[in-house]
């Protein structure tokens, strides 16, 4: 076994596990593991790879570290706010365990170069908060042969699989054949989420990894676990997979990447506000001011709602926009606001597709708080 005096001490309590020992901290050492994503799961996984070892961890991120982040993004500070995360990671990382190799790779997961960018690595590990990159992550694991280590989190609870074919177990795909219709999941920016539930998650992501890589216990491949943060409680689902699963099935008929923003209906990475009618903030305090006739409409979620809003608004979340288009009257003119504009412009889009006069509000609730009302606050 090839360690350095700095090694034995590093890893001695790994030394002395029983089944694990010098024998485990070696498969480690000549293991190389792919984190999706540097956020709120990416943070716990790959600090946790490199101090335990892991020969080779790889971060794919194109975000930039924002305040927002700080909450629950443990691999930032903030003096890291305006880098690029793969940046601000490397340099987190290297200062963890200097003897490891960490990659970088300052592009988003797409299907036109994931293939290359996993195709070095033992093991993907899913990071992200998107379903066209989960789809990919999934498919490109189950092509290349490799484990891809599962989880979600959302508000007060969080899922956790190992997906991996090779080893008599279901895909991705298995569980979920087809992706939510577009708008109805709210992301973490939109739902929430509270800032220690990712790094339960990506903790526990972080051991099916490293079992894996070591070979010592069971893993969850067939098994779903999901946490309820609130409750304390955990629950397991037995999985199995799909014979007539399109990537992971007897007679698969996807071999090879496919454009999965087309497939989930919705990008990877959210794309800039659509091009609709719009008032900026101060048009709208006049319009108010004035009595205008018009329908305000708020369709951000109840629980942000409920944190701050403007007075005369009516909620609609984007998620219930359409089975609820019966409570707007298309008699009168539709103002449509959201946090910062971008929920509400999709909105608008739909009304338009309708038949509504609509407009959106730019800026969103933020804009209103930073140029109108300071006493509604930003989030």
């Amino acid at each position: 076994m090839s360690f350095s005096p700095e090694e034995r001490k590093r890893y001695a309590r790994h030394f002395s596990l029983p089944g694990f020992g010098t024998e485990g901290q070696q498969r480690l050492k000549e293991s190389s593991v792919l984190c999706i994503g540097a956020g709120g799961l990416g943070s716990p996984i790959t600090m946790y790879l490199a101090a335990a070892g892991v020969g080779h961890v790889g971060v794919v991120d194109a975000d930039t570290v924002d305040v927002s982040n700080l909450q629950r993004q443990l691999l930032f500070g903030s003096g890291n706010v305006g880098e690029k995360k793969v940046h601000a990671a490397a340099e987190r990382l290297r200062d963890i365990n200097p003897a490891i190799l960490i990659s970088t790779h300052d592009t988003i997961f797409r299907a036109d170069n994931a293939m290359a960018l996993a195709g070095e690595f033992n093991l993907l590990i899913d990071g992200t908060d998107n379903f066209p990159t989960r789809y990919l992550s999934n498919d490109v694991a189950v092509f290349l042969g490799i484990p891809n280590v599962y989880g979600s989190i959302f508000r007060f609870e969080g899922q956790v699989a190992v997906f991996a074919p090779h080893l008599g177990g279901p895909c991705y795909r298995c569980l979920f054949p087809n992706p939510p219709d577009p708008g109805s999941v709210p992301n973490c920016a939109e739902g929430g989420v509270l800032g220690v539930l990712p790094g339960v998650v990506g903790s526990l992501q972080a051991m099916e990894a490293i079992k894996l890589l070591a070979g010592i216990g069971e893993s969850s491949t067939g098994r779903l676990l999901h946490y309820d943060a609130l409750a304390l409680k955990f629950r397991e689902f037995k999985l199995r997979r799909d014979p007539l699963c399109p990537v992971c099935g007897d007679s698969p008929t996807i071999t090879e990447p496919i454009d999965y923003e087309e497939f989930c209906g919705m990008p990877a990475i959210p794309n800039p506000i659509p091009d609709v009618p719009a008032i900026d903030v101060h048009e709208l305090k006049a319009k108010l001011d004035r009595g205008d006739a018009f329908q305000f409409i708020d369709v951000r979620e109840k629980e942000e709602n409920d944190f701050c809003k403007i007075e005369g608004a009516k909620l609609i979340p984007l998620g219930e926009f359409m089975e609820r288009l019966g409570e707007i009257e298309k008699d009168r003119p539709v103002v449509v606001h959201c946090k910062v504009g971008g929920r509400s412009a999709r909105a608008v889009e739909i009304l338009i597709a309708h038949g509504f006069d609509a407009t959106n509000v730019e800026g969103g609730i933020n804009a209103w708080s930073e140029e109108i009302d300071e006493s509604v606050p930003l989030y």
